[in-house]
């Protein structure tokens, strides 16, 4: 939906093409009432319209699906697009689980669709579209004892809160990172020196594309002293502002932030300021990165353009699969955290809202782990010592 200020989100159709009315309501309210971002809606749009399409060809009204989530966790978990599809088969409804049907979507993605759902169902509530009785087939009450440390009370008692009954258990892994020689081939693939902050402002500032696309001149501040500039921060850094881009990038998160840059992305600033002086078409832009080098020239980069650049340097680098945007930013958090970095500043540089996403850098690597295991002296070794 395009309102006429130009913002955008995403909604939810019916089978006769109409606005669903209590989705739309919901997706409204993410996207103005939360400050949510345009992908935000169209993400939670999906889930929803999955579960509106259950309930539909299952012959349940929606506020009765609630009462049936496990079933439709089922149905999400093992319907392929022959039955979840908008083209699905008539009468393909029914889904039978078992030895030999293999799951078509993950827990992470299960999870994120019940997320959708559970935040459509309670706005219902909430504006009075659908019964209080809803809510608590939704949450339980639970305390805190599974959350990190650095996320429970300060007085150190137990605290209560409302967690979903519906929720697939998603396995541990390794956060998917670029390696450092990753990195250093991606470098030496890039053809540009607005290629190489591009990436450095991913791999060493931990940017997302949004804010990498959206960031502006006037957000970046590398003298020393930049009280001058309204700034009390010391030394080279910038700021993560969420703000709308005419190239549609956008900061998820809705607080700033404050990334210190170090000496190689300084240098690599100073090095595309001087390719980007050499485009007069691009001097007027705030945009930090804009286009130098295909027209429109000195127009800001759009998000989709940093995934052509990461695929196109892998290839030239000869990286299979791949290295995504993601990824850099992965190796980022990584890196903090086996520089001895603690929980909450991993939080903070990253822009994390919650604290338990950036747990998942706390744990080592394999490496790592041998590494604790022969700092380990050997008997032998301690002969002689009082034990």
């Amino acid at each position: 939906m395009r309102l006429p200020s130009g913002v955008r989100y995403w909604t939810v159709l019916d089978d006769d093409l109409a606005v669903v009315a209590d989705a739309d309501a919901y997706l409204r309210h993410v996207r103005f009432g939360r400050d949510g971002s345009e992908l935000t809606t169209r993400s939670y749009a999906g889930g929803i319209a999955l579960f509106l399409r259950w309930c539909a060809r299952s012959g349940r009204h929606w506020q009765v699906g609630v009462e049936h989530l496990g079933l439709f966790m089922v149905w999400l978990r093992h319907a392929g697009p022959e039955t979840s599809g908008l083209n699905a088969v008539p009468g393909a409804g029914e889904v039978l689980s078992g030895p030999g049907r293999a799951p078509v979507r993950g827990a992470r993605r299960v999870n994120a669709v019940l997320t959708a759902v559970r935040g459509f169902a309670v706005h219902a509530v909430t504006s009075g579209q659908a019964p209080a009785g809803l809510v608590p087939l939704l949450y339980e009450v639970a305390d805190d004892r599974d959350l990190p440390e650095q996320a429970r009370g300060e007085d150190g008692r137990m605290a209560w809160r409302m967690r979903a009954r519906h929720r697939m258990r998603e396995p541990e892994a390794a956060v998917e990172r670029a390696s450092d020689e990753q990195i250093v081939a991606l470098l030496h693939a890039c053809r540009s020196a607005r290629d190489r902050l591009a990436v450095l402002l991913m791999a060493r500032a931990g940017l997302r594309r949004g804010e990498l696309c959206g960031l502006r001149r006037c957000d970046v501040h590398l003298l020393l002293d930049s009280r001058r500039l309204g700034c009390d921060i010391q030394r080279a850094h910038l700021h993560v502002v969420r703000r709308e881009n005419a190239n549609g990038a956008w900061a998820k998160s809705r607080r700033q932030r404050v990334v210190p840059l170090d000496f190689l992305v300084v240098q690599a600033f100073d090095a595309y300021e001087f390719e980007r002086l050499s485009v007069p078409a691009a001097q007027d832009s705030d945009f930090v990165l804009v286009n130098l080098f295909r027209a429109p020239l000195g127009t800001p980069m759009r998000a989709d353009a940093v995934n052509e650049l990461m695929a196109a340097c892998s290839r030239r680098a000869g990286l299979t699969p791949p290295v995504s945007p993601h990824q850099l930013r992965h190796a980022f958090g990584s890196n903090l955290a086996d520089s001895g970095g603690r929980l909450d500043e991993i939080a903070e540089l990253l822009g994390h809202v919650s604290m338990s996403s950036s747990q998942v850098y706390l744990h080592p690597d394999p490496a790592r782990l041998r590494d604790a295991v022969d700092r380990v002296a050997s008997p032998r070794e301690r002969e002689g010592t009082q034990r």
